[in-house]
């Protein structure tokens, strides 16, 4: 599994652009299909929230990409 760190600079992120911004997708439309898809968990649930926000302390997984946000 392939484990990224995102450094939160506000309070939170929405899903679709954190997946854009650490170049899981090529942008926030194709983040949004990925979550509506049901491959995106947060904490190990299924999220499918495409605007979820997301707090440092969350892990967001996606196949083998694991995104530990800070």
């Amino acid at each position: 599994m392939q484990t990224t760190t995102f450094e939160l600079t506000s309070e939170f992120i929405e899903l679709n652009q954190l997946l854009k911004l650490v170049g899981v997708v090529d942008s926030g439309g194709a983040g949004k299909h990925v979550v509506a898809s049901g491959d995106v968990s947060v904490d190990g649930k299924k999220e499918l929230r495409k605007t979820a926000k997301i707090r440092a302390g969350q892990v967001v997984t996606l196949g083998d990409i694991r995104i530990q946000v800070r």
